[in-house]
């Protein structure tokens, strides 16, 4: 049975990075969590894994809700990710 395409949004300097602002995917059967979808995302190629990269301490929310990296994937529609923000 193939998963259902979950849609991933990149926001700021990740999307600029990777070069587009959304894309539907369909998650390998291990990529469970944020942490793991992270890691296979930067798996994808350079521009996700430097956009992505671990030093940027990237930030994700599951359908608009803000994630850790333990954050489950289970049933979640849709995915976004962005770097970590300052304010002042």
């Amino acid at each position: 049975m193939a998963a259902t395409p979950v849609t991933v949004r990149y926001f700021a300097s990740v999307r600029e990075g990777i070069g587009v602002g959304s894309e539907d995917v369909a998650l390998p059967e291990d990529v469970t969590t944020v942490g793991a979808l992270l890691d296979w995302l930067r798996g994808r190629g350079p521009s996700y894994g430097a956009a992505l990269s671990e030093e940027l301490r990237i930030r994700a929310a599951v359908d608009r809700v803000h994630a850790t990296p333990e954050t489950p994937l289970s049933g979640a529609r849709e995915i976004a990710i962005f770097p970590m923000m300052t304010g002042g």
